[in-house]
């Protein structure tokens, strides 16, 4: 059996106004990730460590921001080209371990659809997602409010 890691991190900015979306799960806030696509900081972390694990580039590579076809793009469809591309690989997902830094709002309302969500997109059970939350306590750009962060590592195999 083969086994391999990846992990993954992607930042955002905060402005008002914006949608703000983590594991493909509307979030009710005033303020929404800055970005070229819809600005899901979870799902980009995500598939940034399954194109790690099967050593293929990351985001930017697949989905170029200088693309304009890429605009306002569905995050959903970035991790599921990156699940398909693991699968193509040979690969299976056994297990994903994730955490989002956000000073507010609190997230724990949103957990289980968002480890629901993520496991629909990745077809594999919800007990093999974990997903956190965290705060940075005030400190820093994300402590102030200003950013959003998401870190990601999953095991991938192949038997």
């Amino acid at each position: 059996m083969m086994v391999r890691i990846g992990q993954g991190y992607d930042l955002h900015r905060l402005e008002d106004g914006l949608p703000l979306i983590i594991g493909g799960v509307r979030i009710d806030s005033a303020k929404g990730s800055v970005a070229h696509s819809d600005g899901d900081v979870l799902l980009h972390a995500l598939a940034d460590a399954l194109y790690g694990a099967v050593a293929d580039g990351d985001i930017g590579y697949h989905f170029p921001p200088s693309n304009p076809d890429y605009r306002n793009l569905n995050s959903a469809v970035i991790l599921k080209h990156a699940v398909n591309l693991t699968r193509e690989k040979g690969f299976s997902i056994s297990n994903i371990d994730c955490t989002v830094v956000l000073q507010k709002p609190i997230l724990r309302p949103y957990m289980n659809d968002i480890i629901g969500k993520i496991a629909e997109l990745c077809s594999i059970p919800s007990e093999a997602v974990s997903v956190k939350a965290k705060t940075k306590e005030g400190v820093d750009s994300t402590g102030k409010g200003e950013a959003i962060e998401a870190f990601s590592s999953v095991l991938i195999y192949r038997s």
